[in-house]
């Protein structure tokens, strides 16, 4: 959603502006720690690191799951438009004896799949995330 609003338009606190990055493991043996914890429209990105073999699902309870969460934010454009982008819920269940690298690759599809304006990367263990827009700020 856009608005026009009338003000200054400053690039460099306009870019800094992004989703904050938050992760949790409801696993009992495969974790989850958020290395850099801010998905900017300036294009730094939010990295999780993954570690341990993943205990698995095995019910419908939540146990055995992982999850990413990226925050609704606002920022202005340099015409004087407001982007409002929405946040982001992704919870991931986790296969018994599923590596940390088959679980960034599989976070990482999963965004890449999706409509919303992120893309992702698995390095390894390592999800990197990075805010994309189709016009240039």
């Amino acid at each position: 959603m856009r608005k026009k609003r009338n003000g200054g338009y400053d690039p460099g606190i306009e870019l800094a502006k992004g989703a904050i990055l938050d992760a949790a493991s409801y696993d009992k043996t495969q974790k989850i720690k958020v290395i850099s914890d801010r998905v900017t429209v300036g294009g730094k990105a939010g990295v999780a690191r993954l570690s341990g073999i993943a205990a698995g699902r095995h019910d419908a309870s939540i146990d055995g799951t992982i999850g990413i969460w990226l925050s609704i934010f606002r920022y202005m454009r340099p015409d004087g438009t407001i982007d409002h982008v929405a946040g982001w819920n992704i919870m991931l269940p986790l296969a018994a004896g599923q590596t940390p690298e088959a679980t960034a690759k599989a976070l990482a599809d999963y965004i890449n799949a999706g409509t919303r304006p992120y893309r992702s990367a698995a390095d390894g263990n390592e999800l990197e995330i990075v805010f994309t827009t189709k016009q240039a700020l």
